[in-house]
């Protein structure tokens, strides 16, 4: 069969798709600070502010951009991205 045809399921998320929870589930606001921070990382901050309704420094997800710092912080020095490092800090600030 034609690779065409054939749907691999790699985990790929077409850019400006964030595989969001829905909007009501409690996770929403948690996925929404990841989707903003990831999105600011690669340059594409927009497209998240559009998919998540929140805007770039929103204070009701700070909570949720402190615990993904301290994560990428927690990280061995050697595996920090730390283009998300900033990022993250500069949301914060």
């Amino acid at each position: 069969m034609s690779r065409a045809f054939v749907k691999e399921d790699d985990g790929f998320v077409p850019p400006g798709s964030f595989g969001l929870p829905p909007r009501d589930d409690p996770r929403f606001d948690a996925a929404a600070a990841r989707a903003l921070i990831e999105a600011a990382r690669d340059g594409n901050t927009p497209s998240a502010e559009s998919a998540t309704g929140y805007r770039w420094g929103e204070p009701r997800l700070h909570r949720h951009v402190r615990k993904l710092l301290a994560a990428a912080e927690a990280l061995p020095e050697a595996e920090q991205d730390l283009r998300y490092i900033r990022v993250a800090r500069r949301f914060l600030g």
